[in-house]
């Protein structure tokens, strides 16, 4: 079979992409409308919480890996003042705040400790011992609380019959949301939200890079980070503010990069790594799409879709492949290190298959 042409380009983006995108806003619409309506709850039973904002598709709360997979960052209040800890301290207990013998790990690279003295200001419910533990506030804990309150909010608002609360094996909070269309599960992580510096372990830009220009650098840094309660005891950072600024604007030289995320993601979940749970997310694709704006910066690189899409096609497969993909901005981070093996090489396969002979599937 010949490559893909131009027409056949137009023709997988009015039958496949511009569908998809209808129903995901109206399923991010949906689902945003009940989370607020549960973290608006969940704040007027706890002030520690609060609700979601309700900013249509693009709201920055929500991040959509896959249709029916949504991360939503539920924000926290009352810390204020955020500072990075000069100090290295060993931790000696649990959880649930028995003594330990030998230290608790240090975090990996894209998580850190948050004690409550790193906020010039904080409520004093931060200092309780339902979620602090030697000063450090505890990302196990502050799910603990935060399940309880899901689960009772849940009852309080009526919605039994549109979420419900999943069994996990860690102490993330996993809930399942009915839609008009389809069930989608949302992962609740509480967050401090901290837009008023950069973090240390986020040696971003690289000396000497191109992209994106150096004026759009000094914004994305002002803009801060998260810190999202994923795990027992470390802070997981996340940069979803910074990732929402530099996929704006992304073709203001007329190139052709969105249309290849676009497409890339759209073949992704129809052919590369289908499913419910894949192991490839549209986050990993952004990722991708990222290195590869930045490899290649000039407006040239981005005229001609059929070059522009093989070559983002190309850095999957060689990521995959490797079970390798560094995180953009912090760069000692490789964000498919935990995930399983025998998809990623399913995925890789499939990958080889279409670089060979790249032609989109229309049926």
């Amino acid at each position: 079979m010949k490559p893909f042409t131009d027409e056949d380009v137009e023709i997988y983006i009015q039958s496949k992409v511009e569908p998809r995108h209808y129903l995901v806003s109206k399923t991010v619409e949906e689902v945003q409308k009940i989370i607020q309506q549960l973290t608006t709850e969940i704040s007027y039973k706890a002030t520690r919480f609060q609700a979601i904002s309700n900013s249509g598709i693009h709201n920055e709360n929500i991040k959509v890996l896959a249709p029916s997979q949504f991360l939503i960052t539920v924000p926290l209040r009352g810390l204020t003042g955020y500072r990075e800890s000069q100090v290295r301290h060993w931790r000696y207990y649990t959880v649930h705040g028995a003594k330990l013998l030998s230290s608790v790990r240090d975090p990996e690279e894209l998580h850190q400790w948050l004690e409550v003295e790193q906020f010039s200001k904080s409520l004093q419910q931060w200092h309780e011992t339902d979620v602090n533990i030697e000063g450090d506030l505890v990302p196990a804990k502050v799910l603990v609380v935060f399940r309880e309150l899901v689960e009772k909010s849940i009852a309080s608002c009526n919605l039994s019959n549109k979420v419900t609360v999943l069994e996990s094996f860690s102490s993330v909070v996993r809930v399942a949301v009915e839609t008009s269309e389809f069930q989608v599960e949302v992962e609740l992580a509480p967050t401090v939200e901290i837009p008023t510096c950069w973090p240390e372990k986020a040696r971003w830009p690289r000396c000497l890079k191109r992209w994106p220009s150096q004026e759009k650098v000094q914004c994305i840094k002002s803009l801060g980070f998260d810190l999202l309660a994923r795990s027992n005891y470390h802070w997981q950072l996340c940069f979803s503010r910074a990732e929402h600024m530099l996929m704006e604007g992304l073709d203001e030289d007329g190139g052709c990069r969105m249309k290849c995320f676009r497409v890339m993601r759209q073949m992704k979940e129809d052919v590369w790594c289908a499913g419910n749970k894949p192991v490839i997310t549209a986050y990993h694709l952004q990722t991708v799409l990222f290195w590869t704006c930045e490899k290649y910066p000039r407006t040239k690189d981005w005229r001609c879709f059929h070059e522009a899409f093989l070559r983002l096609v190309q850095k999957l497969h060689k990521c995959v492949s490797q079970h390798f993909l560094k995180h953009y901005f912090v760069k000692n981070t490789n964000l498919l290190k935990y995930a399983n093996t025998s998809d990623l090489d399913m995925v890789a396969s499939k990958l080889a298959v279409f670089l060979e002979n790249p032609v989109f599937c229309l049926d």
